[in-house]
């Protein structure tokens, strides 16, 4: 059975009486805030869809309710699972290489050098073979690509940089504990990107986990300056880089949604940038008396080791991509502070790291910081669902729009 509804304009249009069928279509369409996609546009352009005060209104929190279902969070704690493990072999990777028991490589900026390349390639080669899958719709234009992509890759290139350096200096559950002090750089970003606002609680948040860090650190035996140094700017490095790293994979202008395109943005920058940092800074004369270089057998291993840790370094780094395009990067941290704690056992049993009471009672401190922000972010999400639906509920004579769960709270706090 139609109808014909009456338009303000004078003109008339023919809609379905099936009210299941309209339901149905809306709530599978969703609807971006900051770029209205070109179907929501067509339908807002004939009529709008306006709610009376008859109308049913359960289908806004269906909509919520469905965006958080069994399966998204299982493909989440695949991801995180996955990051967990290569990022855990990584991490010893680059500690027997850098550190004693292989005697320490000449050259780690040469090595994340290897390493930044064969992710570009890798990427290059994903995004250029499935192009249809994997190249962008819209076109990055040269002044967001200056302004926000080459930032980020400076940041990640640094990051992982100054993280390596210190490892020459101090052990792996030195550097991780020192680590964990990313969430608070995280959370000044996310303050000035306006990603986040300030809050009684969040600043007692990064009280609690600055407390925790600095337990870490009191009466450290073998304290060298110049590794917590490096690693605390590698944390200030990882709060921005995440930052930027999440505005430009949530955010449709810029084209950078899916990984893989991602990552062939910011690899070839972090690898052009830390190769002049190599040229200048790593001791090249020194390659020929290095057991790494000095003979064929150990130069065709030194060459295996590279590009196995590139693959590790790849696959890494695109479950970290994945895991802020599908969530958030305050996600990313949070299951990054656990990781951490995983790490340092890890060390603990591989390196014999020496691992104290005051130290773990400093890591528990950082945990339960953590843990206070990733509630305080969960009580938000909560609020925004909320006021999403108070709006819609004041608001009848606007279009119904559906928003994705993942996205509401980007849109909320976007910059």
């Amino acid at each position: 059975m139609e109808q014909r509804i009456q338009l303000r304009g004078g003109s008339t249009v023919e809609a379905i009486s099936n009210q299941g069928d309209v339901d149905r279509e809306q709530v599978l369409e969703p609807f971006d805030i900051e770029n209205e996609t070109r179907k929501e546009t067509n339908h807002s352009s004939s009529f709008d869809v306006g709610f009376s005060s008859g109308d049913n209104l359960e289908t806004l929190p269906k909509v919520s309710k469905e965006a958080i279902s069994p399966a998204d969070i299982l493909k989440t704690l695949f991801f995180i699972l996955v990051w967990y493990t290569f990022s855990t072999f990584l991490t010893l990777y680059n500690k027997t290489l850098l550190g004693d028991d292989l005697g320490k490589f000449p050259a780690p900026l040469l090595m994340n050098t290897i390493h930044f390349s064969i992710q570009a390639v890798l990427s290059k080669m994903i995004t250029w073979y499935w192009s249809g899958r994997f190249q962008p719709d819209v076109t990055i234009s040269w002044r967001d690509y200056f302004v926000r992509v080459v930032p980020t890759a400076l940041g990640t290139a640094m990051d992982i940089n100054l993280s390596n350096e210190s490892l020459v200096f101090i052990s792996v559950t030195f550097a991780t504990m020192c680590k964990s002090a990313a969430p608070i750089f995280l959370l000044l970003f996310a303050f000035a990107f306006r990603l986040e606002s300030p809050s009684l609680k969040l600043f007692g948040i990064i009280s609690v986990i600055s407390a925790g860090v600095l337990l870490t650190v009191a009466k450290e035996t073998e304290f060298e300056f110049w590794g917590f140094v490096f690693v605390m700017l590698a944390a200030v490095m990882s709060g921005f880089r995440w930052c930027m790293t999440q505005v430009l994979l949530q955010k449709e202008t810029y084209g950078l949604k899916n990984p893989f395109t991602f990552m062939s943005y910011v690899a070839p920058v972090m690898a052009i940038v830390t190769g002049l940092l190599s040229l200048l800074l790593d001791p090249w004369s020194e390659f020929r008396d290095n057991r790494y270089f000095d003979s064929g057998a150990h130069f065709a291993r030194t060459c295996f080791l590279m590009l196995f840790g590139g693959a590790l370094a790849f696959f890494m780094v695109l479950t970290e991509y994945v895991l802020v395009s599908v969530t958030s990067a305050v996600t990313v941290t949070i299951a990054g502070v656990v990781k951490e704690a995983v790490t340092i056992v890890v060390a603990v049993f591989y390196f014999h790291d020496e691992f104290t009471w005051l130290k773990g009672f400093g890591l528990m401190i950082i945990m339960v910081g953590v843990s206070l922000f990733n509630w305080y972010k969960y009580e938000k999400l909560q609020k925004g669902h909320k006021t999403e639906d108070e709006k819609q509920l004041q608001a009848p004579s606007q279009t119904g729009k559906y928003v994705i769960l993942d996205e509401m709270d980007d849109q909320e706090n976007g910059p």
